[in-house]
């Protein structure tokens, strides 16, 4: 390959790169721990995460949605063969991890991607989880099986990522308003008397509701911390910055603006976060 050409696909890879570090920007100080030169594959999953995530839950028109999906679909299913075409899938299928996962376990977190496209809003706090955790779990599996080899457990990391989903959701609930599927479950709604045009606005009852649905998701999250299974440097690193912006907003008097001001951490104590994640990983991993 001539230089001009690398240097034009290396440039690729690393827009998708920022795309998902522009999401999670606590993330970079995580690659100071996986290394890029030497760990390529593990990077580019989570960008290919966040791409699947975007065509997911970003674009508004299900048909749209669907078509990206189903290129994405067809990409994976073919990279085995072909090596891919996207940049992502051409660092993951250069090393042989990727091969050894089969079809099966790439193809699981794009179908159930589909199957939720128009899915409405959940009754309860329980379902909402439930429904999440098709999706989330399945690129959990794949994850695990990716940074830890393909018997690995993948319990834990399925509801941390699962949670994350929802208090992200949570996040953009004044945007969402309008969606089919709401961040908060219809059983919330019903209790604080809310309606979609509430949502959107500062309010005692929209206050409540979100500092009750906090207190499910801090609950939740207890329960996974005791689930089985490994979990990579960067679904612990985002876990635990989730964990910290809930037990931090689930007392505020404004627990929203509390969440969007904690979004993202800095400092030591994120480093060393990162550090204690990346032990964990080599230990798990036998490294």
């Amino acid at each position: 390959m001539n230089t001009t050409a690398a240097h034009g696909e290396h440039a690729a890879l690393d827009s998708y790169v920022d795309k998902w570090l522009a999401v999670q920007p606590q993330q970079r100080i995580a690659m100071v721990f996986v290394d890029p030169h030497r760990y390529p594959g593990h990077i580019a999953l989570a960008a290919l995460e966040q791409e699947l995530l975007s065509a997911a839950y970003g674009i508004r028109e299900p048909q749209v949605a669907a078509a990206k999906l189903n290129w994405w679909a067809e990409e994976l299913s073919g990279a085995s063969n072909t090596g891919g075409r996207h940049p992502l899938t051409q660092v993951l299928f250069d090393d042989e991890r990727a091969h050894a996962l089969g079809n099966e376990r790439w193809l699981a977190p794009v179908l159930a991607a589909m199957a939720q496209l128009e899915e409405g809003t959940a009754t309860d706090f329980a379902s909402q989880l439930a429904a999440a955790s098709q999706l989330h779990g399945a690129w959990a599996r794949l994850e695990n099986a990716w940074w830890f080899g393909v018997s690995a457990p993948a319990e834990r990391a399925a509801q941390l990522a699962t949670l994350s989903h929802l208090l992200h959701g949570l996040l953009r609930l004044e945007e969402d308003a309008e969606r089919d599927r709401l961040p908060l479950p219809m059983a919330r709604l019903a209790r604080f008397g809310l309606s979609r045009a509430q949502l959107r606005e500062p309010g005692q009852e929209r206050e409540a509701a979100i500092r009750a649905q906090l207190g499910d998701l801090r609950h939740a999250w207890a329960v996974a911390g005791r689930l089985p299974g490994p979990v990579s440097v960067f679904r612990q690193l985002e876990a635990d910055q989730g964990r910290r912006q809930v037990d931090r907003a689930v007392e505020a008097t404004d627990p929203l603006n509390r969440l969007r001001q904690s979004t993202h951490s800095r400092g030591l104590g994120l480093a060393w976060r990162a550090w204690r994640a990346a032990r964990a990983w080599h230990r798990q991993a036998g490294d």
